[in-house]
């Protein structure tokens, strides 16, 4: 389906060679995920594999490549940069593998990291305003540098969001381009794909939908479950209103409400909603918002419960 081989058991005995697969991390609608590490120097990686039924689409390079989407996406986004792993929010591919019958790819996994769904469970359900906010400033910077690549993630989600946490403050990065897409900011999609409780309301009222007042209300969604201990639903929503946290701040729930609009022409654009007070802050005050003693056991938390000590060590 991307290209062929003229030996199809070297790409299986290259990867083989260079990395050792462990326990399974998790499984997706796209494939399933493994924990992993490179031989040469013990390089905690994740390694995918998506079966070629579930690769969807492909593209073709400025070389003339046939490389699956979720490829050719990664490959834009850390092009231009020498040892990029790991200097955007995006996760970066280390290596990818075309099989018979399955991709591989060979991903950066930062450590100690957490999914952000994880991240907030460990929370006690919920996120205070403060630390909500740190988190929700670089998902827009994110979705801006992805929307300049004419690139849509289509599945922003607590889910495909990692929380880094060893720097004084929470680091996002930006996990499963498997749905992903080129696109223009307005260009309409009539294909929906995505996560259904996250469906902009537009794709149900007139199966159709676009990038960037899609990504909006994906931001918003993400930025209402950080807060409130309860799953967002837009079949819900259509019914009746969202009730938000009395506690929060004036520009906090005027940030959910343009993001949440339902008519996608009345949202605002993600360079809007990065000029908004939730999110017009500067870095300087932010560490001092995330303890050195939280910071540092949440380290020893997610790196222990990881697996990947017990898996490597005799």
């Amino acid at each position: 389906i991307l290209k062929e081989s003229t030996d199809e058991e070297d790409p299986k005995l290259e990867f083989k060679a260079k990395y050792v697969e462990l326990n399974p991390l998790g499984k997706g609608g796209c494939g399933s995920v493994f924990n992993g590490y490179r031989k040469s120097d013990k390089l905690v990686v994740a390694i995918k594999h998506i079966p070629n039924d579930y690769i969807y689409c492909t593209h073709f390079d400025e070389s003339g490549r046939e490389l699956s989407v979720e490829v050719a996406v990664m490959l834009k986004l850390q092009s231009g940069t020498s040892n990029s792993a790991g200097s955007k929010a995006p996760i970066t591919l280390l290596d990818w593998y075309v099989l018979p019958h399955e991709l591989i790819l060979v991903l950066e996994r930062p450590m100690p990291a957490s999914d952000l769904h994880s991240y907030i469970e460990r929370r006690g359900g919920s996120l205070k305003e403060s630390e909500a906010k740190i988190i929700l400033k670089q998902l827009v910077e994110a979705a801006i540098h992805l929307q300049d690549e004419k690139i849509f993630h289509r599945d922003i989600k607590l889910e495909n969001i990692l929380i880094e946490m060893c720097s004084g403050a929470p680091r996002v990065r930006i996990i499963d381009f498997g749905l992903s897409c080129f696109t223009e900011t307005n260009s309409t999609h009539k294909t929906f794909c995505g996560t259904d409780r996250y469906v902009p309301p537009e794709w149900l009222s007139q199966y159709k939908y676009s990038a960037g007042p899609t990504t909006v209300w994906q931001l918003g969604i993400v930025l209402f479950e950080c807060l409130h201990n309860k799953n967002f639903s837009t079949s819900s929503y259509m019914k009746r209103q969202i009730k938000m946290d009395n506690r929060l701040s004036k520009d906090c729930k005027d940030f959910l409400k343009q993001c949440c609009t339902r008519d996608p022409k009345e949202r605002p654009s993600l360079e809007q909603i990065h000029l908004h007070p939730c999110t017009d802050f500067h870095w300087s005050n932010v560490h001092s918002l995330c303890s050195l003693a939280q910071t540092s056991l949440f380290c020893l938390l997610s790196f222990f419960s990881s697996g990947f000590l017990a898996d490597i060590l005799p």
